[in-house]
């Protein structure tokens, strides 16, 4: 069992900076693939980032390249994503997941949600 708490979210202007984090609990965390969706009002659930569990492997969609970093602390039980050049289009809410393969999109644990709001 993980526990996933996102924090970081805000409001920004468009061109502006935040860095997401995502606290886990338990001993297992560097046994997990990690990886960030986003949700905005009304449309389906996109994936970000992923990272592997200790080679620092990564991937993202076309729509955050360049501008999304996903990073992990397995000392700190925590996974990052500092988002910069944000977009109002990048307005959602943010989830942090715990799973199995970089490559699949069905992850096992799940956060609350942190909500970014960019600002034209």
């Amino acid at each position: 069992q993980v526990h996933l708490v996102e924090s970081g979210g805000g409001l920004v202007q468009a061109g502006g900076s935040l860095r997401l984090s995502c606290a886990a609990s338990g001993r297992t965390f560097s046994t997990y693939v990690m990886g960030w969706f986003r949700q905005a009002p009304g449309k389906e659930r996109e994936f970000v980032a992923a990272i592997s569990r200790s080679t620092g492997f990564t991937t993202y969609p076309d729509s955050v390249k360049g501008r999304f970093t996903i990073s992990r602390d397995n000392a700190k039980n925590t996974v990052y994503l500092q988002m910069n050049s944000l977009k109002p289009e990048d307005t959602a809410v943010y989830y942090c997941a715990a799973g199995s393969s970089i490559w699949s999109r069905e992850y096992d644990y799940w956060g609350q949600g942190t909500q970014v709001t960019v600002s034209s």
